[in-house]
């Protein structure tokens, strides 16, 4: 097994809230990506995906844990490897309005990371590669004296995406980078970092909420909750036997394109608000709104363990099934809502 190129290991991220208190953002929190592969990470608003993605980036300070990329931590480089770590890793931000520059042009937005990494000192050189980078993620030549409030929000990102390919980097870290979009150019930008990848070798760390964009273009999924990983496997095996009730419940909201089993099948309506990071709840931090909570769930936190080959959950329900075992005995192991 290669070793992967980048390695998550029990990070925490606690922000300082009003009166003293701490805000749980992120915890214990641990997975890997291997070199050209997508990983997805999934949650509703508020699960800590996005901070997981921004403390990988070094954007964060770590509360505890540790990051590795290409085996160096992230968090532990002195300022020239810094420097060098964030040529070989770019974030494309949630944000299309937000995240460009509205007194630049897309030249200047495009050029300003080769600015600062000192590459393409000569001007038309530097131009000539702004020029190809427009051309590489579907835009025109001539778009490049404009200003990013004359373009629609598809083509800001894709702007974005431009910026974050400037330096040639081996990783990107997107953070929902669909989500301000129409359906339509949602997947058209799908299609444009898909075949990216494809042409570059890229490696991607793709955060989002919407579970049917996630499948397609994700090899493995980590689904989290309130700053928790609950659940982690391949994007095929999460969409064909998801065991943690969490997941089902999302699974559960996914629109199926057809109107006779969309209008006969039974969605998981989750109960309750979801509880404040600043005070989860003790043991199981689902229990509140988990239709199959136990009297252990409310004392003990659920152990991460290998269900089913590649297939991580953290439950209690699975207390019971051996490591590795069978899907279908994982499957027959929880009870479905009917």
């Amino acid at each position: 097994m290669t070793k992967p190129v980048l390695q998550v290991d029990h990070l925490d991220k606690y922000f300082n809230a009003a009166k003293g208190q701490t805000l749980q953002a992120v915890r214990d929190v641990s997975f890997h990506i291997e070199k050209g592969e997508t990983f997805g990470l999934v949650g509703e608003s508020g699960c800590g995906k996005t901070t997981v993605g921004r403390t990988i980036m070094g954007l964060y300070d770590k509360t505890a844990g540790d990051v590795f990329y290409d085996g160096q931590n992230v968090h532990e480089l002195d300022k020239q490897a810094t420097f060098a770590f964030y040529r070989n890793m770019q974030m494309i931000f949630q944000d299309p309005y937000a995240s460009l520059n509205p007194r630049s042009t897309v030249k200047d937005v495009i050029a300003e990371p080769m600015e600062v990494h000192g590459l393409y000192t000569a001007k038309q050189a530097q131009l000539d590669r702004v020029l190809a980078l427009l051309e590489e993620v579907g835009l025109n030549r001539d778009h490049a004296n404009r200003y990013p409030h004359e373009f629609s929000g598809g083509q800001r990102q894709r702007i974005g995406i431009a910026r974050a390919l400037a330096l040639d980097p081996d990783f990107i870290v997107a953070d929902e980078p669909i989500s301000a979009l129409d359906v339509s150019v949602q997947a058209q930008v799908i299609n444009l970092l898909q075949r990216l990848q494809q042409e570059k070798g890229l490696t991607f760390l793709f955060i989002a909420h919407d579970l049917s964009m996630v499948k397609q273009i994700s090899d493995r999924i980590g689904v989290m909750y309130l700053g928790n990983m609950v659940e982690l496997t391949s994007s095929e095996s999460l969409y064909q036997q998801p065991l943690h009730p969490y997941t089902q419940a999302l699974m559960s909201a996914i629109p199926i394109p057809d109107p006779a089993i969309e209008d006969t099948r039974e969605r998981i309506i989750l109960k309750g608000d979801l509880p404040s990071p600043i005070n989860p709840p003790s043991g199981c931090v689902f229990r509140t709104r988990c239709p199959f909570a136990m009297a252990i769930c409310s004392s003990k936190v659920p152990e991460w363990r290998e269900v089913t080959q590649d297939h991580y959950v953290a439950c209690h329900l699975y207390n019971d099934v051996p490591e590795q075992s069978s899907p279908e005995a994982a499957a027959q192991q929880i009870p479905r809502q009917s």
